[in-house]
This record gives structure tokens, C-alpha cells and sequence, in this order.
């Protein structure tokens, strides 16, 4: 194996783990992982507080790709407890689970769990995917349904404004009242921008075939029949009623993954960052510089081929040993990014699970100008086993803000009083029945689609041009994928190398096209 040519992988999330599991199962190839955390799993790890675990943004597992679904069910499979041999189907595949293995108490497994979310407006909550019954007609009011029934009718009409903006993809779809009520203020929560000034790219790539013909088609149908196979290929990715979980969260999945990767050969460099890249001057990367993030030792590595995950800014500005092209550093030097910040609550119990008494909920988003927070996770919901206390109510409050923020720079115990004064006055808990709280930032959590980005794509064909490097996942690609999204990204370079194929397109394509979204015909 001495001999073998090395791949040096930059990032042990999930795009730079299946990068190197591919590698080490279909090519001679051996990674060396470079990862910056002191865990694996990128934004789909898993952090534990104190036996409590939190899911960072909340990862479901779902994905209209059989590969993906395939890929990792043959590290965790699904959970059976039934004690007889059950049957799922999906992609009119049928697959029997034995109760052998997989039975209660096994915790290398996948659960499959109900999907439960709703909006918050205006003092009420929504059901999300919006259902069309009393309980919405009650909470908008008579008024409001005839406005925004209108609005709707008005986008319908062909001489429709061009779709330049986000604004104007959310508006040609839904009418502007719709829009107004249940997009506006959350979108502009995530990004920190008006939707006016964020193109209809984004819109595009990740919600383009939903409608609201879909939503009533899916409401309407739902009172017949659901869609239980694991893929729901018939149904918008918006509109899943359930989906796939790990039974200790999403870093259960990853650690998988990097355990069976150690094992074949692979290598995992924990706490260490890149800080350059050297190039020759014929565009080949050659060797990276590594920086350990205890002692600041650097050394480096050198490597026969280069997979990114790391942000696209510092990659193209730690290019060495080559003048890199003025107009792609410039392009590169403006790329915006969006940052997270996440407050675990731990309570006793939940105010609203008093109220409404089945309380189960996995998140709510809060469409609501006046409260800061963008959504809440309720993770004891997502699966029991991510509470230290199966009595106990463990939820994340979550914000999209920059690391320049004000907010961002307040210490961990007053974001905590922001966070707890928020969910009580939306009703979710009461102060005395609050336990515990913890914090975790995360920067560049989201590759932003303003700024920048519009001269993106001459920052893409310089780094395509450089033959032995390839660009994978989220913030490898500057671009808002999901984990299965970005697995695939990683797949298709294995098979781009594999066949020695240098034109990358078909990794850019990916969420993009239409095999990606839409429903099957």
C-alpha cells in the first residue's frame, strides 16, 4: 500500500467521507483526511452536552437516490422491533429485515420517523406542508383566504414579471399575499438580506417543484393514501411525510463511516486545518500545508489527487507557487457566507405539550418579523435516544446571523436569556421548568447566493482547470446542497477519476437538474 497513490481529502464531513470510503471500496487509492473539528461529520455531526445530543440545522435522511439510501443503510440498517421479519419497499425494491439484529436495543440502526413540522404566525401555529382545512381557514380568517386566493390568481396570469429575484420565484408561484404570509420572513431570517436582492437561482435549485397546486394535490390525496416507500419519489422533497434517522443523531452515521475508513487503510487527521495548496505551473496541485490546531505545528502533505470541502474563498486565496488570475481572486474575495448559531434548552417539560397534549412535533419554523430565532428543533422528537432523560424536553432554538453580528458576540449565557425569553413568549416552554442551556456556533454554515456570487462561475472554471483537484459538497461547491446532494457530488468524482474524465460538469449538475427534485413521472 506504500506504493499506492494517496488522495488528500480537506474536511470529514459528509462529501469528504464518502469521497474516501469510494475510494478505498472501487479504486486503488488511499485518502488521507484532513478535518479541522476535534469529531467527524462536518454540519452533520452530532454534539453531545452533558448526554444530551444535539443535531446541528436538523438532518433528515431522506434522498430520491436508491445509491444514497443503499449507501447507508449498509452502515446502519433499519431498526426492526417487532419481532417478526418486516418488509420495506422502495424503488419497487422489497427488502426483508429480520428481527435478528436488529431488534430493540441494537443501536447501530436507522429509525424511520414520522415528519412533523409547522409554521408559527402571528400567535398561531400552521400546519407544514400547509393543509387545507378548518384549522388553517380559522387561524388566517375569511378575509385573508379570499387575499390570498386572489394573489394567486393575479401570478397566474402570463404577463407575470421575469423571475431575476427570489422575490419574484416565491411570488410567481404563490401570489404575493401567500408569499408575504408564510415565506418572506423566515427566507430573510436565513440569509440576513431582503429576498429582492437574492437571486431566483436559489429558489430554483432548492424548492422549484413545489406549488401550490402540489400542496392541495398532496392534501387532497393524503385523506386516500400516503406514500410509505423510503424514497417518495411521488411526492415534492418539501412535502415527505417521513424520513430516515439515526438512532443517536446524524454523527452516528459519520463516525460509521470513519470507523469503517480507518479500518480499510484510510487515514483521519483530526484538529488539523489546510492553510495552502501547492501548485506547479502546470495547474497540478502537488501538496497541501497543514496546520495542527493545538500547536500550531505545520507540516505537509503530499498527495496524487486533492478532493476540497473547504470553504471556496480560502481555497483559491491559499493557492500557492502560481500567480492565481486577478478577476478570480477578486470573484473569489467577495463570496458571502451566512453563519449559525444554535441554543440547546433543556426543561423539565414543554409548555405547549400541556396545551395541545400529543405533542410531537420534529420542528417548527417561526415566520415571525418579531421574534429573532428562524426555527426550533425539538430533538427528543427527532428520537428518544437524543435525550439523557426520557422525561426531559431537549429543543434548539436556531439563528442565522453573522460572525460580525452583535448577537453573535454576546457571551453564551445572554444569547441563552435571548433564546429562552423568545420561546416563552411564543409558548413553547415556561422559565422555571428550564434546566439547562448550551450554545454551538457554526461559521459559513451557508454559502450565500448574493454578493459575489453572480461572478461565481469564473472562480469555477479556473479550479475545473486544475486537473488532479476536485470540488465536492456544500461549502467545497459554494453551494446549498444536502447531505445526500453532497454525497453524490463525491460519488461522481470517484467515478470522474475512475475513468479518467476531466470535464466536471456532471458535478455541478447535480442538484441541479431535474432527476434531483423532481417527483417521478
Amino acid at each position: 500500500m506504500k506504493n499506492n497513490p494517496k488522495a488528500i481529502i480537506i474536511g470529514a464531513g459528509p462529501a469528504g467521507l464518502t469521497a474516501a470510503y469510494e475510494l478505498l471500496t472501487k479504486t486503488n487509492i488511499i485518502p488521507i483526511i484532513i478535518e479541522s473539528d476535534s469529531q467527524v461529520g462536518g454540519l452533520s455531526k452530532t454534539i453531545d452536552y452533558k448526554g444530551n445530543k444535539i443535531d446541528i440545522g436538523g438532518h433528515r435522511f431522506f434522498s430520491k437516490s436508491t445509491e444514497v439510501i443503499d449507501w447507508w443503510l449498509q452502515f446502519l440498517p433499519l431498526e426492526n422491533t417487532t419481532g417478526q421479519p418486516v418488509e420495506i419497499t422502495y424503488q419497487n425494491k422489497t427488502t426483508v429485515l429480520s428481527p435478528a439484529g436488529n431488534a430493540s436495543g441494537n443501536d447501530n440502526v436507522m429509525m424511520i420517523r414520522p415528519r412533523k413540522s409547522r409554521i408559527y404566525y402571528q400567535n398561531k401555529f400552521f400546519d407544514y406542508p400547509l393543509q387545507l382545512n378548518g384549522k388553517t381557514i380559522r387561524n388566517l380568517g375569511f378575509s385573508k383566504m379570499i387575499r390570498i386566493g386572489f394573489s394567486y390568481f393575479l401570478s397566474k396570469i402570463p404577463s407575470q414579471k421575469k423571475e431575476k429575484s427570489l422575490e419574484d420565484f416565491f411570488i410567481n408561484r404563490f401570489g404575493k399575499e401567500l408569499y408575504e404570509t408564510f415565506f418572506k420572513d423566515y427566507t430573510e431570517k436565513v440569509w440576513g438580506v431582503p429576498c429582492s436582492q437574492l437571486p431566483a437561482t436559489w429558489g430554483r435549485q432548492r424548492i422549484k417543484d413545489l406549488s401550490v397546486t402540489k400542496v392541495l394535490k398532496h392534501a387532497i390525496g393524503s385523506f386516500f393514501s400516503t406514500d410509505k416507500t423510503l424514497q417518495q419519489k411521488k411526492t415534492s422533497t418539501s412535502l415527505i411525510e417521513q424520513f430516515l434517522y439515526p438512532k443517536y443523531g446524524p454523527g452516528q452515521m459519520w463516525e460509521a463511516v470513519a470507523n469503517e475508513i480507518e479500518k480499510r487503510g484510510g487515514q483521519i487527521l483530526l484538529n488539523k486545518s489546510v492553510g495552502s495548496l501547492n501548485l506547479n505551473e502546470q495547474l497540478q496541485v502537488q501538496s497541501v500545508v497543514v496546520r495542527d490546531s493545538a500547536t500550531g505545528v505545520e507540516g505537509t502533505l503530499d498527495g496524487d489527487y486533492f478532493f476540497s470541502t473547504m470553504p471556496v474563498k480560502a481555497l483559491v486565496q491559499g493557492i500557492k507557487n502560481i500567480i492565481v488570475p486577478e478577476d478570480v481572486m477578486q470573484a473569489a474575495g467577495s463570496l458571502e457566507y451566512r453563519d449559525f448559531l444554535i441554543v440547546g434548552i433543556l426543561a423539565s417539560k414543554l409548555a405547549i405539550a400541556e396545551k395541545e397534549g400529543n405533542f410531537t412535533d420534529n420542528w417548527i419554523y417561526i415566520q415571525d418579523a418579531g421574534i429573532k430565532a428562524g426555527r426550533v428543533q425539538f430533538f427528543h422528537n427527532w428520537s428518544s435516544y437524543m435525550v439523557k432523560n426520557p422525561a426531559d424536553a431537549w429543543i434548539g432554538v436556531e439563528y442565522f446571523c453573522n460572525e460580525t453580528d452583535d448577537f453573535w458576540k454576546m457571551d453564551d449565557s445572554t444569547i441563552s436569556k435571548k433564546a429562552i425569553a423568545e420561546m416563552v413568549k411564543i409558548g413553547l416552554i415556561n422559565e422555571a421548568d428550564i434546566k439547562d442551556t448550551f450554545v454551538a456556533k457554526v461559521k459559513k454554515a451557508y454559502p450565500s447566493y448574493f454578493g459575489g456570487y453572480s461572478n461565481f462561475n469564473i472562480v469555477r472554471n479556473f479550479l475545473d482547470g486544475i486537473n488532479n483537484l476536485f470540488l465536492v459538497g456544500r461549502n467545497g461547491m459554494h453551494k446549498y446542497n444536502n447531505s445526500d446532494h453532497s454525497m453524490l457530488t463525491a460519488m461522481a468524482a470517484v467515478k470522474n477519476l475512475q475513468q479518467g474524465k476531466k470535464d466536471k460538469t456532471n458535478l455541478w449538475d447535480i442538484n441541479t437538474e431535474d432527476v434531483y427534485h423532481e417527483e417521478e413521472k
